[in-house]
């Protein structure tokens, strides 16, 4: 049968989700996760749909696309079709052709796991390398050490908390507790957490979200961020560990964290909290 491109819809978003999960194992090349799906979701379950792509053949997913933001594919493809050609030709056709619809003209951009096929094509299609991205992992299977400050779960009640900590870590931040609210309620969410870290003063000063893909994967931090007025402090280096924590109670056989290169104090942060650099990663992409 031919390969089938399709707009899963809200009601076929449970089942880009599940591929994710299944798609999951440590060792994997750092690739899309359904705590990416889940973080996306505060824009409301339809915005999500919206954005998600899927490519299927005989009726089963081969590959799942996250279009997270304008012209970005988050691209990625079943760990046995990789090196699917029939697949990754379909694929190249269909981010090539402004009329397939899946990426706009300009300067867009694909990521897609190391050494998939994929990649080669559109390198042969003349699509550039782009920035480096460091990808970081920490083992679960050990006793994950005390962060050494005071971390919350949060629930409704404190969505306030949590949504003020990412504004104020992110410049252009929008996040909201509306926004909160509708990832809580997105499927993805009932295997998350977000957690907050307090000063001794008692105010929120860091966050995080972690994702877990099911006992035994790796979960995912996204994202986590720090008060611009609490830096310098350590308190990126709690929140990380108490994000490991929060994952290894969940089952989850390591974390998972990436990062642009460029920001080196990030990936100082993540080293220091027990994670290890992995080789850097770089999208694909095609100027305009």
């Amino acid at each position: 049968m031919a390969m089938v491109l399709g707009k899963p819809g809200v009601d076929g978003l449970g089942g880009a989700v599940g591929v994710l999960r299944e798609w999951q194992y440590d060792g994997a090349p750092m690739q899309l996760h359904p705590g990416d799906l889940g973080w996306f979701w505060r824009s409301g379950a339809e915005a999500t749909a919206a954005a998600v792509r899927t490519w299927s053949r005989d009726g089963r997913i081969l590959a799942v696309g996250l279009l997270d933001g304008p012209g970005l594919l988050r691209l990625t493809i079943a760990p046995d079709a990789q090196g699917d050609e029939e697949l990754a030709r379909q694929l190249v056709a269909d981010v090539t052709g402004p009329e397939r619809g899946v990426l706009p003209e300009g300067r867009v951009s694909v990521e897609a796991p190391t050494g998939a096929l994929v990649r080669d094509l559109l390198f042969e299609e003349g699509w550039n390398t782009d920035e480096p991205w460091t990808p970081l992992r920490r083992d679960l299977t050990e006793p994950v050490e005390d962060p050494g400050v005071r971390i919350e779960v949060v629930g409704p009640e404190q969505a306030h908390l949590r949504t003020a900590v990412q504004r104020a870590a992110f410049d252009g931040s929008t996040f909201a507790d509306e926004h909160w609210r509708a990832m809580a309620a997105g499927p993805p969410y009932a295997d998350a957490r977000c957690l907050v870290a307090f000063d001794e003063r008692g105010r929120a000063v860091a966050a995080v979200t972690v994702w877990s893909a099911g006992p035994g994967r790796p979960g995912l931090l996204e994202p986590m961020g720090v008060h611009r007025e609490h830096r310098g402090q350590g308190y990126g280096k709690a929140i990380t560990v108490a994000a490991a924590a929060a994952l290894q109670e969940l089952g989850s056989s390591s974390a998972l964290v990436c990062t642009p290169s460029s920001h080196v104090g990030a990936v100082a942060t993540y080293t220091s909290a027990g994670f290890q650099p992995r080789p850097e990663i770089r999208d694909r992409y095609r100027d305009a």
